[in-house]
């Protein structure tokens, strides 16, 4: 038997500016509202639970504070040029020349802060948190990543 739980939006979100580079191009800085939506499969407990709905919901809220309020940067983008000295990143892309300070950036170890990467790292973040409690049943994770409604990025992950 296959068993999941869903949590979804609501105080699963974070607000965060960004851009993306594709075909050689950039578009221009901008922000989301992001709303998070998360399953979690797996095994149940003895308790008759896949994981305990508060638990998911309290490491989501942790990570979408972490984005909450920042400038996501793609550290692995190599269309990017990133300078990270005196308490700033410098990114630059043709002419075009950032300078934000660091306690304002969320620096991503990612090729590009789509919704779809976002959605990994969200999804690999809350694997370690889940292993961390104890949650050996859960057998699969799946993250989207809302951009905008109706327009969402996901990842799905298989633990074992």
């Amino acid at each position: 038997m296959s068993f999941r739980i869903t949590i979804e939006r609501n105080t699963l979100r974070f607000a965060a500016a960004h851009f993306t580079t594709f075909g050689g191009d950039c578009e221009p800085l901008h922000g989301h509202n992001y709303e998070v939506m998360v399953e979690i499969g797996g095994d149940l407990t003895p308790d008759s639970w896949v994981i305990d709905f508060s638990e998911a919901k309290r490491l989501v809220r942790e990570l979408c504070h972490e984005l909450d309020h920042k400038f996501l940067l793609g550290t692995a983008n190599g269309d990017l040029s990133i300078a990270h000295a005196g308490g700033s990143y410098e990114i630059t892309f043709g002419e075009r020349r950032y300078v934000i300070p660091e306690s304002d950036v969320a620096a991503l170890e990612m090729d590009n802060t789509t919704a779809e990467r976002l959605a990994e790292w969200f999804a690999s973040r809350l694997a370690s948190g889940l292993a961390n409690l104890g949650a050996a049943n859960v057998m699969s994770i799946a993250v989207g990543v809302e951009e905008m409604p109706g327009q969402a990025g996901w990842f799905a992950l298989t633990l074992r």
